[in-house]
């Protein structure tokens, strides 16, 4: 006769061999190999790099360069990933970034000095920021549609002011910051500034409230209305957030030109939106990574640095970048199915 099978036994304290990991675990692993598989890609950049061009793309000159050329676009690339990871998207970086930098360099605020061109960069990325915030979160438009009418109202506003004529900026302070003395321990002011704003991105989003509520919105905003986070206010702070960013750039542009154009910015939203994604942050929002943004943008730079040097034509680039951005999506696909 077959016997019963016996009731499972409780208080042993211990866990059953079956049990899976904890979520976090697995999330945190998955994030390891992601953060892996970047740093071997731009590895293997580098040495491609270092096999067609050795003399030219393993000089130093050109490696600060590199690391110059990716803090602009970095420093946008991390208020981009802020925005992504809540749901959203911001199209208009790049014209915020045009923009606040002309606005910088007029005469009349070049009359103040460094703090008057760095105060005006900053407050104009801001404030299109703050329509940004408003327009998405109180007004109902979709990001989309918002941020699309600020990329045309932002580079109508900057081709205005201009008048199609580059700005060149007379204020030594600035100009200096850009040469080789201003340069601590061999490292340009610009990465430096980068830097900063990347510690500081990844300690928000991944060490504050302010950056689990954004991880909060983007995977379910209405559970994170019930939980008790204001989800509109929330929005607004993270479109103020990418304003600033955009600002900051702008100024860190204006430092590497030495000029303000209505041009400045073209395309940053796509590769800003590139280098989060192939990062590992979900377009979906929910999930988003500094460390994967910084890396996507190395990547992109490298790539174009690489170009460059080897006097290939920009279209070839362009395909090549956009096959990167398709395999990462398709990556990311995969490993929310898996998940």
């Amino acid at each position: 006769m077959t016997q019963p099978a016996s009731p499972p036994r409780y208080g042993t304290g211990k866990v059953p061999a079956d049990t899976p990991p904890p979520a976090w675990r697995a999330l945190a692993g998955r994030a390891d190999v992601r953060t892996l598989s970047l740093l071997g890609v731009l590895a293997v950049l580098i040495v491609i790099g270092g096999v067609t061009k050795p003399d030219e793309f393993l000089d130093t000159r050109n490696l600060q360069l590199v690391l110059t050329q990716a803090s602009v676009i970095g420093v946008v690339t991390v208020g981009m990933t802020f925005v992504i990871t809540s749901g959203g998207i911001d199209l208009s970086v790049g014209a915020i970034v045009a923009l606040a930098s002309v606005w910088a360099t007029t005469v009349a605020t070049q009359d103040f000095g460094f703090a008057g061109i760095l105060f005006t960069a900053v407050i104009v990325g801001v404030g299109c920021g703050l329509v940004n915030g408003l327009l998405v979160a109180y007004g109902g438009l979709v990001p989309f549609i918002a941020t699309l009418a600020m990329l045309a109202s932002a580079r109508g506003l900057a081709l205005q002011i201009t008048g199609g004529r580059t700005q060149i900026v007379s204020v030594d302070s600035v100009l200096s910051l850009g040469e080789r003395d201003a340069y601590v321990l061999g490292i340009p002011p610009l990465v430096l500034v980068f830097a900063v704003v990347t510690v500081i991105g990844w300690l928000v989003l991944n060490r504050t409230t302010f950056g689990r509520r954004t991880v909060a919105v983007g995977g379910n905003a209405e559970a994170a209305r019930l939980a008790g986070i204001d989800v509109r206010r929330q929005r607004l702070y993270l479109y103020l957030l990418s304003g600033l960013c955009c600002g900051i750039a702008a100024f860190l542009l204006i430092i590497l030109s030495g000029s303000g154009q209505n041009t400045n910015g073209n395309l940053y939203e796509l590769d800003a939106i590139a280098a989060a994604i192939i990062g590992g942050t979900l377009l979906t929002g929910g999930r988003g990574t500094i460390t994967g943004s910084v890396l996507g943008v190395l990547i992109f730079t490298t790539i174009t640095d690489i170009f460059a040097l080897n006097n290939l034509q920009t279209d070839v680039q362009q395909i090549a970048k956009g096959a990167i951005i398709v395999a990462a999506v398709l990556v990311q696909r995969r490993t929310a199915n898996s998940a």
